[in-house]
C-alpha cells in the first residue's frame, strides 16, 4: 500500500511501530512471483538457505561414512544419494511454506439472512418486514428470517454475531437501539473477521413519541440548593410543545413548557435528612405511556463537617457557613478526625498549624482546599514546605505545562470537503503551543502515517507548519489506528491532540483510548467540520482524562500548553477544562485581578485560568484525599467576584468535590443507584453485621455486603430504609435509527437501502455471491506426502535388495 501523498515532493511515511505498518522481522517476508495470473510464493524464503547445508551433510553421510549401506556398490550409493537429495529438497521446500493464489469467480448461493427487530421502539417507524421479505423473494433471492428483538429486549449485537458466517450477507431491519449484550461496534469486529457483510434498511419515524429523563445528584446535603435537569426527547416531535411537571415527595416544585426535544433546569433544596422522591412527568399523547414518567431517589445527609482555617476575616467563611457545618480555627489543630474537609485561606506555611496532622489526614481521605492571597503560596513560603507538597501547583512563575505531544490530523475521505479547514485548525493548534513543547505530527485515515518525528517546537515550528499545509485527504477512517500510531510515536507518557470530524469507525477507538490512559497518554480532541461526531470525540478524550474542544476553542490549548512566547487575554476567568465536576456547567464572569505566582504540577488538572492565562484553580488527588488550589484573589485580599454567582459555584463545587462521599465513614448505610425494570441493580450495605433479608446480602469486603435485585415494576421500592427508584425499561429511551447501526454497515462494507429497494437488495446479494475471490492454496502438505512416499520406496528398495542378496547367498551355500 503506497503512502499518502502530501503535496509535491512530500510523502507521509508509513511504518509506525504497532500500527500494522512495521517493516517486520528480516527474513520472514513472503516471496512471490506472478505467472499468467497465478501467484507463486513461499512464506519463509530464507529456509531455503538450509538446503546447501543439508546437501553437504548428505555427501558426507553417503560417501565417507560407513553405515547400513556401507558395503553397497558405487552405483547404489549414487542412487541413495540422489534419493536423499530429493527427499531433503522436498522437506526444506515444505518447511518454506509454498502456496499459490489464483483469482476465481465462484457462483455462490445468493441468499439474504434478514434480521428483523420487533422490539417496542420499532412501533414508531415505517418498517414492514413482511412486505420487504416478499419483495426480495419475488426477485429470485431466498430470504431466511430471524426475529432479533421483541418487547423490551433488543440485543441486536448478539444477533449479528450469532448469524455471522463466512461471507454471509445479513440484512438488518432495526432502529439499532441496543438494550443489552454486545454493542454494534463489537459485532462489527466479529462480522469483519468472518468476511460477513451487514446491510441495513433506512427507517423513518412516522409516529410521535416522547420520553422524559431527570438528571441530578443522587446524594446531597440538607439545606443545599441542587440543580436538576429535566429533558424531553423522542421521535417526530417537531416544534410541538409539552408540559413537564416535577414533584418532590408529592409536592409540585417545577412546571415548564418544553418545545420539541429540549430541556429545562431547576434548583431545589431539601431541608430534611433521609430519602426523598422526585417524579418528573410529561403530558404526552403518544405510543408508549410508561416513559412519560421518570423517578429519582435523592438521599439527603447532614451537612458535611468542614474546618475553616484563617487568621483574617474573609467573606468566604460566610459562604461556607451557609452550605456546610463549619468550624473556624486560626490554625490546623492536632485532631482532624471530626472533619471531612479543611479549607485554608491566605495562610503562610509557618503559621498554618499542625501541617503534619493535615498531611496525614489528607492521605487518609480528608479533602483540602487551599485558597490563596497576599500571605499564601509565593508570598507564604509554600515552596519546599510540607503544605506545598500536598498542593496541585508549585510556587513559581505561572503558565501552562510543557510536554511531549503528537498532533494527530484526520486526512481521511470524510474530511476531504473540509480539508482546508482541518489544516487551518491544525495550524492554529500549533500556534497555541508554547516553544518549550516537543511536537510530532501524524496523519491518519484507515492507517497511521508519520508526517514528522517529535522535535522541539521552538526551532522547528515552521517545518511543522509546512508539512501540515501539504497534507492531502483520502481513504477510510479509523480513529483507533490513528490514536495507536500517535501513541507509538510518543513512545511513553505525553499528549495526543486530535483534529478530526469524528466521522470514524468507532469499533476500537474507545478501547484504544482506555489503553492509552493506562500508558499515561492524555488525548485532547478538537472537533472540526460540518458534521462532527461530538459523542465519539468526547468519549475518547474523557477516557484519558483529556477534554473535547470545538474548533473555536483552541485558545484553551494556549492555557494548557502555552509558554512565555504565548500570551492570553480574556478579561475574566476562563474555564480550561469543562469536563471536570468542579467546572461542568459553570461560565465564570468575574476577574479577581490578582493571582499567586504558581505553575500546575505534572499529573494535576488545570481547570480555570485568570484573565491573563495564569492558573486560577487546579485539582489533583493526594493519597486518598482530594486537593484543590484556588490562587486567584482580589485587590483587597478577598476572593472578590468569586463569591458571587455563578462564580461562587466554583468554590462550593470545589468543597463538594474534596468532600467526596459524605457518608464514606458511616456504618449502617444502604446505597443503591436508580434502577430500570428488568435490569439487575446492586444494593450495598456498610455495617458490622450482615443485614437480614430480603433481599439476601453476601459479604464482598470487610463490613461491606451486597445484594442484587431485578425490579419487575416501575415505582419506588424500599430496601432496609433506603429508597430505590425504578424506571421504565431502557427500550423506551431510544427512538429513531442510531448512528451505531450506520457504523456497523460501513465497517463491514455493506449498504443502506430504502424500504422499497428490494430489487437493489437482491441485485447486491447476487453480485456478492458470484464475485471474484482470491483462492489461496497451501502446497506444503503435498511435498511432505511426496517425501514420505519417497522414503517408503527407498526403505522398500533396500529391503528387497537385502532380501535378494540373502537369497543369493543361501542358494550359493546350498550348491556348495
Amino acid at each position: 500500500m503506497s503512502p499518502l501523498q502530501a503535496g509535491p515532493g512530500t510523502e507521509l511515511q508509513a511504518g509506525l511501530p504497532g500500527t500494522g505498518l512495521q517493516a517486520g522481522i528480516p527474513g520472514t517476508e513472503a516471496a512471490e512471483v506472478t505467472v499468467r495470473g497465478v501467484t507463486l510464493g513461499v512464506e519463509l524464503p530464507l529456509v531455503a538457505l538450509a538446503l546447501p547445508v543439508v546437501l553437504v551433510a548428505l555427501v558426507a553421510l553417503t560417501f565417507h561414512l560407513r553405515g547400513a549401506a556401507g558395503d553397497w556398490s558405487r552405483r547404489r550409493r549414487l542412487g541413495l544419494f540422489a534419493s536423499r537429495v530429493v527427499l531433503a529438497t522436498l522437506l526444506v521446500a515444505a518447511a518454506a511454506g509454498p502456496y499459490t493464489v489464483t483469482a476465481r469467480e465462484t457462483p455462490g448461493d445468493p441468499r439474504v439472512r434478514l434480521l428483523a427487530d420487533e422490539s417496542d421502539s420499532m412501533a414508531v417507524t415505517d418498517a414492514n418486514v413482511d412486505a420487504l421479505a416478499a419483495a426480495i423473494e419475488a426477485e429470485g433471492v431466498p430470504v431466511s428470517r430471524s426475529v432479533v428483538g421483541s418487547g423490551t429486549t433488543s440485543r441486536l449485537g448478539d444477533a449479528v454475531v450469532a448469524n455471522t458466517e463466512r461471507d454471509a450477507e445479513l440484512l438488518v431491519v432495526s432502529d439499532g437501539q441496543v438494550t443489552g449484550g454486545r454493542s454494534l461496534g463489537e459485532a462489527a469486529e466479529v462480522a469483519t473477521s468472518a468476511g460477513a457483510t451487514v446491510h441495513a434498511v433506512r427507517l423513518s419515524t412516522t409516529r410521535t413519541e416522547r420520553y422524559v429523563t431527570l438528571a441530578g445528584p443522587a446524594k446531597t446535603s440538607a439545606g443545599v440548593g441542587n440543580s436538576f435537569l429535566v429533558r424531553v426527547s423522542g421521535a417526530d416531535l417537531g416544534s410541538s410543545t409539552a408540559t413537564v411537571t416535577v414533584t418532590a415527595d408529592g409536592t409540585p416544585v417545577f412546571t415548564e413548557e418544553i418545545s420539541g426535544a429540549g430541556a429545562a433546569e431547576f434548583t431545589y433544596t431539601f431541608d430534611e435528612v433521609g430519602s426523598h422522591e422526585l417524579v418528573a412527568r410529561v403530558d404526552a399523547d403518544d405510543v408508549h405511556d410508561g416513559n412519560d414518567v421518570v423517578r429519582r431517589s435523592v438521599r439527603v445527609v447532614p451537612k458535611p463537617r468542614v474546618l475553616y482555617v484563617s487568621r483574617g476575616e474573609y467573606p468566604l467563611e460566610g459562604l461556607l457557613d451557609r452550605l456546610y457545618n463549619v468550624t473556624s480555627r486560626p490554625a490546623v489543630p492536632d485532631d482532624l478526625e471530626p472533619y471531612q474537609a479543611v479549607v485554608l485561606q491566605d495562610l503562610p506555611a509557618d503559621e498554618a498549624g499542625n501541617v503534619t496532622a493535615l498531611q496525614r489526614a489528607v492521605i487518609d481521605g480528608t479533602g483540602l482546599v487551599a485558597v490563596g492571597g497576599r500571605n499564601a503560596y509565593d508570598n507564604g513560603g509554600y515552596a519546599n514546605s510540607s503544605l506545598g507538597s500536598m498542593l496541585p501547583v508549585s510556587v513559581g512563575e505561572g503558565g501552562g505545562r510543557t510536554t511531549r505531544m503528537v498532533l494527530l490530523v484526520d486526512v481521511s475521505g470524510s474530511s476531504e470537503a473540509g480539508m482546508e479547514t482541518q489544516k487551518r485548525v491544525a495550524l492554529d493548534v500549533l500556534e497555541q503551543l508554547g516553544d518549550g513543547n516537543e511536537v510530532g505530527v501524524v496523519g491518519f485515515n484507515w492507517q497511521a502515517h508519520l508526517v514528522n518525528d517529535v522535535v522541539p517546537l521552538g526551532s522547528n515550528r515552521e517545518q511543522l507548519r509546512s508539512k501540515v499545509r501539504r497534507l492531502q485527504s483520502g481513504g477510510g477512517t479509523d480513529l483507533g489506528v490513528g490514536l495507536q500510531g500517535a501513541a507509538d510515536l510518543l513512545d511513553g507518557p505525553g499528549t495526543v491532540i486530535v483534529v478530526s470530524d469524528g466521522q470514524a469507525q468507532d469499533v476500537t477507538s474507545r478501547a484504544v483510548a482506555r489503553r492509552l490512559n493506562q500508558q499515561g497518554v492524555q488525548v485532547v480532541t478538537v472537533g472540526v467540520g460540518r458534521r462532527v461526531n461530538e459523542d465519539l470525540l468526547s468519549d475518547v478524550a474523557s477516557a484519558t482524562g483529556g477534554q473535547y474542544l470545538r474548533a473555536d476553542e483552541t485558545d484553551r490549548l494556549r492555557l494548557l500548553f502555552g509558554g512565555e512566547s504565548r500570551t492570553f487575554a480574556a478579561g475574566k476567568l476562563t474555564v480550561v477544562d469543562r469536563n471536570q465536576f468542579i467546572t461542568a456547567g459553570v461560565e465564570p464572569e468575574s476577574d479577581p485581578g490578582l493571582a499567586n505566582e504558581v505553575s500546575v504540577k505534572s499529573g494535576a488538572e488545570f481547570l480555570v485560568a485568570t484573565g491573563d492565562g495564569e492558573p486560577a484553580l487546579a485539582q489533583w488527588r493526594y493519597g486518598l484525599g482530594r486537593v484543590v488550589s484556588v490562587t486567584a484573589y482580589g485587590v483587597d485580599g478577598s476572593l472578590d467576584g468569586l463569591l458571587e454567582r455563578p462564580d461562587s459555584l466554583l468554590l462550593s463545587k470545589s468543597v463538594n468535590w474534596v468532600v467526596g462521599d459524605p457518608e464514606r465513614d458511616a456504618r449502617g448505610v444502604v446505597s443503591a443507584p436508580d434502577a430500570r425494570v428488568g435490569e439487575q441493580v446492586t444494593v450495598r450495605y456498610v455495617g458490622r453485621e450482615r443485614p437480614d433479608g430480603p433481599p439476601r446480602f453476601r459479604q464482598v469486603a470487610p463490613e461491606t455486603y451486597e445484594a442484587t435485585l431485578v425490579p419487575e415494576a416501575q415505582g419506588f421500592r424500599e430496601v432496609l430504609g433506603a429508597t430505590v427508584a425504578v424506571n421504565y425499561p431502557r427500550e423506551y429511551e431510544g427512538y429513531g435509527q442510531s448512528d451505531a447501526l450506520s457504523g456497523l454497515v460501513r465497517t463491514t462494507g455493506g449498504q443502506q437501502f430504502g424500504p422499497g429497494e428490494a430489487a437493489a437488495i437482491a441485485e447486491t446479494v447476487q453480485q456478492s455471491a458470484s464475485r471474484t475471490r482470491e483462492v489461496r492454496r497451501e502446497w506444503g502438505w503435498l511435498l511432505l506426502v511426496g517425501a514420505l512416499l519417497l522414503f517408503l520406496l527407498e526403505v522398500a528398495a533396500r529391503r528387497i535388495s537385502r532380501y535378494r542378496r540373502r537369497t543369493a547367498t543361501t542358494a550359493t551355500a546350498a550348491d556348495d
